[in-house]
């Protein structure tokens, strides 16, 4: 017989500069979060050392950086973050945009950011 657990996980919405994220599923091998990205807004250009993600666009347009690339994905669009790359997400229209970031890997803190470049003041 298969049972339904009730779940005790509560979703909290996190609000940054550029916009927010809700982390839709914490687990031990993974993390989901929908992130919204303020309109003319971006989010720092990154790396992580101990994940991999996984972006999907649900609407709205991403400028996504990617090591030396740069390329736009819409709604439906996705793209692999690995490992240790250098990346950025970027929204240069008038309406939000939102994707989902699937991490993957063995440790999913927020100090697994280093920031290399930040509109905000944050790195290091």
């Amino acid at each position: 017989m298969n049972r339904i657990t009730e779940s005790t996980f509560v979703q909290i919405t996190d609000h940054r500069p550029w916009g927010n994220f809700t982390i839709l599923a914490d687990e031990p091998d993974h993390k989901v979060k929908r992130i919204t990205v303020n309109p003319q807004a971006r989010l720092s250009l990154q790396r992580h050392r101990k994940r991999q993600e996984h972006w999907l666009v649900v609407s709205g347009r991403a400028i996504v950086t990617l090591d030396s690339d740069h390329f736009e994905l819409r709604p439906g669009e996705s793209v692999d973050i690995p490992r240790k790359a250098v990346h950025r997400v970027e929204n240069r229209d008038s309406e939000p945009l939102v994707f989902i970031e699937i991490q993957l890997g063995d440790y999913f803190g927020e100090d697994d950011i280093e920031r290399l470049e930040d509109d905000y003041g944050r790195t290091e």
